[in-house]
C-alpha cells in the first residue's frame, strides 16, 4: 500500500513535509475535524482521515479523470474537423484519419455515419436559418450596445409580446372567424342561433342610415359603435351555432370557448417557461457578484467580433454591466453602513409615504368609478361630435390620466426612501401594477354594476337588456377603447412632449431648459405601458375577437416608436441597473396582469348570463354550460373518464402527488445547493492554496538569487553541488519522496 507523504502520519512514520502542511486547505481541514481530544489525538486523527482520503480517493479520481478524458475524446469524434479548436494541419490529419477509420467499417455503419452527419448539418443550418429570421435581430443588438443590457431587456420584452398576441390571433382566427368565412365557399351550411321575438331577443342594430356625416365615421371608428359593432371584431355578430360541412358538423360556440381556454393557458405556460430561465440566470448571477465580475472582465468579450462597429457596441454593453454592478455594491456598503438611528429615521419616511401612496391611489379608484357611471349614463343621449367623443372615452381618459400622474408622484417618492437601484426599478413598478391594473378591474366592476342591475330590480333576462342588448359586445368595445385610447397617448406623448424637449434642451441656453434636461428613457413606465396594454388584451380576446391583431400591430408599431424616441431623444440612465433579475420581473408582473384578467373572464363565463341576443351561447344560460352539455352527448366512456378527471376524489390526488412531487424536487434543490457550496468553498481552498505556493516559489528563488549573488567567489566549489541541494528551502518541491503518490 502507497503511503501519502504530503499529509503525513507519525504513527507509520512517513516522512514530513512542511511546506504543504501549511496549507491553507489543511489548516482549515484541521481546524474543522478538531476533536475534543488532547493536541497530539488531534493532529494525528486528522492525519489519518486524510491518509485514508488520500489513498482511497487516488483511485476514484483516476477513474473519474478517465471517464471525463473518454467522454472529451467521444464528443471530439462526433464534431465536425472545422469546429475542432485546433490548426489546419492537425485537422487535415484527423480528417484524413477519420477517413481510414471509416474505410473499415461496413456499407451499414457508413451509411448511419453520413445520415447523422447529414442530419446534424441540417439541424444547425435550420437553427441559423431560425436565428436570423429572429424579429428585430440586429436593432436589438444595437440598443444593447449602446444603452446596456437593461434597456435591451424592455426591448426583448416586447418582442415577446408581439409573437404570443400573433400565436393568440391564429387562435382565434383559425377556429373562430376561419369555418365562419370558408362556410358558404366549402358547401357548408350554418346553423344560426333562433331568434324567437322575446324581448330578451331584441338587438337594435347600431349602424347608421341615411346621410352620414364624416365625422360620425370616426367616431364610431375610435369608439368601436356603429358600423363596427356587428362585424368580426366583436362578439355579437359570432350568431353561428353550428356550422354543417360534408364530412362533420363544426361546434362554434364550444370552439369559441376552448380556444379562450387556450389561449389562457397557452399565455400562463409560455410565461413561466420565460420566467424559469430567468429566475436561473438571476440565481446564478446574485449568488457570487465577485464571480459575475471575472466573468465580465476575463471572458465577457466576444473574439469573433471583426467589425469596428460591433465592437464598440460590445465594449459599451460590457461597460454599461460593470458600472450597474458597481452602482449595486455602491448602495449595498452604504446600507450596511448605516446606523441605529439613520435606520429607524429611514423606516419612519417609509411609513408616511406609504401612506401617501395608498391615499393617491384611493382617489384614483374612486375617480374612475363616477367616470365609469356618468360615461355609461351620458352615452345614452347624443349632444354633438366632440361632447360625444369625450363622454365616449371618459373612462379611458381618466385611467390614462391617472396612469400618467402616478408614475411621477411614485418615482419622486422613492427617491427619498433610499433604495437599491435595482429595488427601486421593481417597488416603483410594483406600485405602477397595482394602480394600472387595479383601475382595470375597478372599470369592469361598476360596468358590470350597470349590466346586472335592472330599474324593477329583477332582471327577466339575468342582466340590463334595456340598456345592454348585447352586453359582451359593450364590455369589448370598452377594452377597445382603452386599446387605441394608449396607443394614441403613447405616439403624442412621443411626438408632442418628447421630441420637443429633445429641441428645448439642445437649443435653449436658459437656466431651466438645461435644469430640466435630457430625458431619461424610464423602464418602469415603459413596461408599465406594454403590462397594461397586455392585460386588456387577454381580458378583451373574449368579448373582441380580433383584438389579439390590433394588439399585435399596436405593439409593433411602439417598438420603432420607442426605438426613435430611445435613438434621438432620450440619453442613458444615471442609475443604470442589471437586466438579469429584472427580465424575471418583468414576466413577473406579466404574470399577475394575466392572474388578474383570469378573472374578469372567468366571471363573465360562468356567472354572468349570456345575452339573448347576439353571440354563439345565445341557447345557453352561461357561457360555461356548453361545455357539460357538449360532454353529456359524447359516448359513454368517453363521458365516464371526463368525469372521472373532473371529480374531487381526482383533484385530491392530483393535489397530493403534485405535493409530494414539489417537495421532493425542494429536497433535491437542497441537496443540490448544499454540494455546490461546497464545491464553491473547494475552489476557494485551490486558490488560496496556489496563491500560498506562488508566495513560496517566489520567495524561494529570491533567496537563490541571494544565495547566488554572495557565492559568486565560490563559483567552483558550488558547481560541484547538485542544483537539487543548492537551496534548503526548495528541496521538498524540486525533488519529493520517492514514495510520495502526491506530487505538487
Amino acid at each position: 500500500m502507497e503511503r501519502d507523504s504530503v499529509f503525513h502520519n507519525d504513527r507509520l512514520g512517513a516522512p514530513r513535509n512542511p511546506l504543504l502542511d501549511q496549507l491553507p486547505s489543511y489548516q482549515s481541514l484541521l481546524y474543522r475535524r478538531k476533536p475534543s481530544a488532547s493536541g497530539s489525538n488531534k493532529r494525528r486523527g486528522s492525519s489519518r482521515t486524510r491518509l485514508g482520503s488520500s489513498s482511497s480517493g487516488k483511485w476514484g479520481q483516476t477513474t473519474l479523470a478517465r471517464q471525463h478524458e473518454e467522454k472529451h475524446r467521444t464528443q471530439t469524434l462526433q464534431r465536425p474537423v472545422r469546429e475542432l479548436p485546433k490548426p489546419m494541419a492537425e485537422k487535415r490529419r484527423d480528417k484524413d484519419q477519420r477517413l481510414e477509420q471509416a474505410k473499415d467499417l461496413s456499407s451499414w455503419s457508413q451509411w448511419r455515419q453520413s445520415t447523422r452527419r447529414t442530419l446534424r448539418r441540417l439541424k444547425e443550418d435550420g437553427f441559423e436559418m431560425l436565428s436570423n429570421l429572429e424579429l428585430w435581430r440586429g436593432d436589438i443588438h444595437v440598443i444593447e450596445g449602446m444603452f446596456g443590457t437593461g434597456i435591451l431587456s424592455y426591448f426583448s420584452f416586447l418582442r415577446f409580446l408581439v409573437l404570443l398576441n400573433f400565436i393568440m390571433f391564429l387562435l382565434m382566427f383559425g377556429f373562430v372567424m376561419l369555418p365562419i368565412i370558408t362556410a358558404p365557399h366549402a358547401s357548408g351550411n350554418s346553423t344560426f342561433n333562433h331568434v324567437d321575438g322575446f324581448e330578451c331577443s331584441n338587438y337594435p342594430s347600431t349602424s347608421r342610415r341615411g346621410l352620414v356625416v364624416f365625422h360620425q365615421h370616426i367616431t364610431d371608428l375610435l369608439s368601436g359603435a356603429g358600423f363596427l359593432e356587428q362585424t368580426y371584431l366583436f362578439y355579437g355578430y359570432y350568431k353561428v351555432e353550428t356550422i354543417h360541412f360534408p364530412k362533420f358538423t363544426y361546434n362554434l360556440p364550444l370552439a369559441y370557448l376552448l380556444v379562450t381556454i387556450a389561449y389562457l393557458f397557452l399565455s400562463l405556460i409560455w410565461i413561466v417557461k420565460r420566467s424559469a430561465t430567468g429566475f436561473k440566470r438571476k440565481l446564478v448571477q446574485d449568488e457570487d457578484r465577485f464571480q459575475s465580475f471575472c466573468n465580465k472582465i476575463f471572458a465577457g468579450w466576444d473574439f469573433c467580433i471583426v467589425n469596428d462597429s460591433a465592437a464598440r457596441l460590445k465594449r459599451s454593453s460590457l461597460l454599461y454591466e460593470l458600472k450597474t454592478d458597481l452602482e449595486e455594491e455602491r448602495i449595498k456598503q452604504k446600507i450596511a453602513d448605516r446606523t441605529r438611528k439613520e435606520k429607524c429615521r429611514i423606516y419612519v419616511i417609509r411609513l408616511i409615504l406609504n401612506l401617501f401612496v395608498i391615499a393617491v391611489l384611493a382617489a384614483c379608484f374612486y375617480s374612475i368609478y363616477i367616470a365609469t357611471n356618468f360615461s355609461q349614463k351620458a352615452q345614452m343621449t347624443k349632444v354633438n361630435f366632440i361632447l360625444d367623443l369625450i363622454y365616449e372615452y371618459l373612462p379611458s381618459i381618466v385611467i390614462t390620466l391617472a396612469n400618467f400622474i402616478t408614475p411621477l408622484i411614485f418615482s419622486i417618492i422613492i427617491q427619498f426612501e433610499d433604495y437599491s437601484p435595482a429595488f427601486e426599478i421593481r417597488f416603483t413598478l410594483m406600485r405602477c401594477v397595482f394602480m394600472r391594473l387595479t383601475s382595470i378591474c375597478v372599470l369592469l366592476v361598476s360596468l358590470w354594476g350597470q349590466i346586472t342591475s335592472c330599474q324593477e330590480g329583477n332582471c327577466v333576462c339575468g342582466y340590463n337588456h334595456i340598456l345592454y342588448p348585447c352586453w359582451e359586445s359593450r364590455v369589448g368595445q370598452e377594452m377597445y377603447k382603452l386599446m387605441i385610447f394608449d396607443f394614441i397617448i403613447i405616439g403624442a406623448v412621443t411626438v408632442f412632449v418628447e421630441f420637443p424637449r429633445k429641441l428645448i434642451v439642445d437649443y435653449c441656453d436658459c437656466g431651466l431648459a438645461k435644469w430640466w434636461g435630457q430625458q431619461e428613457f424610464s423602464i418602469p413606465q415603459n413596461v408599465l405601458e406594454i403590462v397594461y396594454g397586455q392585460t386588456i388584451c387577454w381580458i378583451g380576446t373574449f368579448y373582441c375577437p380580433l383584438l389579439p391583431a390590433i394588439c399585435t400591430i399596436k405593439y409593433f408599431i411602439i417598438f420603432y416608436i420607442k426605438k426613435v424616441t430611445l435613438v434621438n431623444n432620450c440619453r442613458p440612465a444615471t442609475r443604470p441597473f442589471r437586466a438579469s433579475s429584472s427580465n424575471f420581473f418583468f414576466l413577473a408582473v406579466l404574470l399577475i396582469g394575466l392572474a388578474l384578467a383570469c378573472v374578469p373572464v372567468t366571471i363573465g363565463i360562468a356567472q354572468i348570463s349570456c345575452s339573448q341576443a347576439c353571440g354563439p351561447f345565445v341557447n345557453y344560460t352561461t357561457s360555461w354550460e356548453v361545455l357539460p352539455r357538449t360532454v353529456s352527448h359524447l359516448p359513454a366512456g368517453a363521458r365516464t373518464f371526463l368525469l372521472a378527471i373532473s371529480s374531487e376524489a381526482f383533484a385530491v390526488s392530483l393535489f397530493v402527488i403534485t405535493c409530494l412531487a414539489m417537495f421532493y424536487v425542494i429536497a433535491l434543490a437542497g441537496a443540490h445547493k448544499r454540494v455546490i457550496n461546497q464545491l464553491r468553498e473547494q475552489l476557494v481552498m485551490d486558490g488560496r492554496d496556489k496563491r500560498f505556493l506562488i508566495q513560496k516559489l517566489c520567495q524561494a528563488q529570491r533567496t537563490c538569487a541571494i544565495i547566488s549573488t554572495g557565492a559568486g567567489s565560490q563559483s567552483h566549489s558550488s558547481d560541484r553541488v547538485s542544483p537539487s541541494y543548492r537551496s534548503n528551502s526548495g528541496v521538498f518541491l524540486v525533488q519529493p519522496p520517492p514514495d510520495s503518490a502526491t506530487h505538487v
